[in-house]
């Protein structure tokens, strides 16, 4: 996979964060398209009429804080007539995207989504846990957080679900493994809770849950947990996180992979109607 990776953790886990400062190519890009702005005598106002995004996109990307859009390169390149200098450093630039923190970044992406698919395989993906359950796995991950670093986690963990009821409304699909609820995570009570949880998530309209059995002979899943997101300007990006790290992934051949490994997972779990069923079993099982 392409991208990039920083000692972090993203959604799942519960290790520290560590800043990392945005890349210097991504700085240089910003100041390139700042200098032809000027040359053509435009003020951001100006620019962000004429390329579609708002003035706050065109700051953060001349400063050196956002990664650009592949329309966003296109239409600058085109309005700026920048010689395809823009194109050329972007696509230089997309080989180390990812730098600037790399779960700042896919949250971000996420608030622009349009669409997101998630396969999770080590615990109840973030956007679906509860408190009680988040609590529970914090705690479970050496080294053991401050309660005040605890607390910030979960709150910023609670926050991010705000895009679940969001409107326009984000097109979610979610699978995961069957036994990330039979290992009853903070034990039976809070497992409880959780699958009440994502029975009522699963009433949504914008959401589908979907699980892959615990025996499952044929599973594209094996290589480990990723997501993909479509951007409001439906263009693709992919996310995949370990130990300790996360790599953001733009590279079309490698968002073409996961979209096939996402479609196959698709297949191969349970559909939504008969995982609202798996779930109200394990539920009455408890």
């Amino acid at each position: 996979m392409t991208g990039a990776t920083s000692r972090t953790t993203g959604d799942q886990g519960g290790g520290d964060k560590e800043a990392v400062k945005p890349d210097a190519d991504l700085r240089n890009f910003g100041e390139m398209v700042k200098a032809f702005r000027k040359r053509a005598g435009l003020t951001q106002e100006e620019f962000r009429a004429e390329v579609g995004y708002s003035v706050q996109y065109v700051a953060a990307v001349e400063q050196g804080r956002r990664h650009p859009s592949a329309t966003f390169v296109r239409e600058a390149e085109r309005v700026l007539d920048a010689f395809g200098v823009l194109e050329i450093a972007a696509k230089q630039l997309t080989r180390r995207r990812g730098l600037a923190s790399w779960f700042t970044q896919w949250a971000e992406l996420e608030e622009e989504a349009i669409a997101l698919n998630t396969y999770e395989c080590r615990s109840i993906p973030g956007l679906l846990q509860t408190e009680a359950y988040a609590r529970a796995q914090i705690k479970n991950v050496p080294p053991l957080p401050t309660p005040d670093k605890a607390e910030a986690r979960i709150a910023m963990r609670l926050d991010r679900q705000k895009l679940l009821h969001r409107t326009p409304y984000i097109a979610f699909s979610f699978i995961f493994e069957q036994t990330l609820l039979e290992r009853r995570t903070g034990g039976a009570d809070i497992t409880r809770g959780q699958i009440d949880h994502l029975l009522e998530c699963a009433e949504l309209a914008n959401v589908d849950i979907q699980i892959m059995p615990t025996v499952s002979p044929e599973h594209a899943g094996t290589d480990g947990p990723f997501r993909l997101l479509e951007t409001n300007e439906n263009e693709w990006v992919g996310y995949s996180e370990g130990q300790q790290s996360g790599i953001v992934i733009f590279d079309p051949k490698d968002i073409s992979l996961l979209h096939q490994r996402y479609a196959k997972l698709r297949i191969q779990a349970l559909n939504p109607a008969d995982s609202t069923g798996l779930l109200m079993r394990m539920r009455g099982s408890l």
